[in-house]
């Protein structure tokens, strides 16, 4: 009887545990499902495509920020300044997130700085352009400055923004190994979850005004904005 009493006690707490998780992984999956919502009406009411960009941008990087601080058990980042492994994978961009950085790189970009800057975008388009499956693609991001710095940081695509690693040595493989099947480097799956909402949610803000809702390969989609280009570079796309 005494064993019995405990294993009752023991399943008990089990259980009771269980429907606490349950719980906790309905509300997990709510809060998702609130971001996005609360997404769709802040951008359905800015008023352009760039502010709708801006306000996604800013609404991943808070939420991003709060689970980071509010949650247990959080990776710990090999990511760190200077280091662009992940700068040589091709990135695409919804809608009005090129438009933000053209005109971040308009106002702080020196003439020079956006004429070498030009060339090099028509380079990175021309290779996406041409490529089969653009994803396979491993170059060097024409946003990347001498240092191997970002130049547009806090502007910076929701894709990149998404993108985090634990291993430095697992970025520079798949950078390196173009035609490694191993698969990818293993993401924080809420971080990642959040800029994926952010970008599903510019793509719905932009069907819905009407506009192409398609992403776009980042040097492209920034040749398509930039309106100071130099015109030797304009013909090449």
């Amino acid at each position: 009887m005494d064993s019995q009493h405990a294993i009752d006690r023991v399943s008990a707490e089990i259980s009771e545990v269980g429907a606490l998780i349950r719980s906790l992984a309905g509300r997990y999956e709510g809060v998702f499902a609130l971001l996005g919502s609360e997404l769709g009406v802040t951008l359905g009411r800015s008023e352009t495509m760039a502010d709708a960009a801006r306000h996604a941008i800013a609404f991943a990087d808070a939420a991003a920020a709060t689970f980071r601080e509010s949650h247990p058990n959080q990776p710990v980042y090999d990511c760190k300044s200077g280091c662009s492994a992940c700068c040589h994978l091709y990135v695409a961009v919804p809608p009005g997130v090129a438009t933000v950085i053209a005109e971040h790189i308009e106002k702080t970009f020196t003439p020079i700085e956006r004429k070498k800057l030009g060339a090099r975008l028509v380079e990175a388009a021309a290779a996406a352009n041409a490529a089969e499956n653009p994803t396979r693609l491993r170059l060097r991001c024409p946003l990347l400055d001498e240092g191997d710095r970002c130049s547009v940081y806090d502007v910076r695509p929701l894709s990149c923004r998404a993108f985090t690693s634990t291993s430095v040595s697992r970025c520079r493989q798949i950078v390196s190994d173009k035609e490694s099947q191993a698969g990818g480097v293993d993401q924080n799956p809420a971080h990642f979850r959040i800029h994926m909402v952010a970008t599903l949610a510019l793509e719905q803000a932009a069907r819905s005004r009407g506009l192409p809702a398609q992403q776009k390969g980042l040097a492209q989609a920034l040749l398509d904005e930039l309106t100071v280009i130099p015109s030797s570079a304009t013909g090449s796309v």
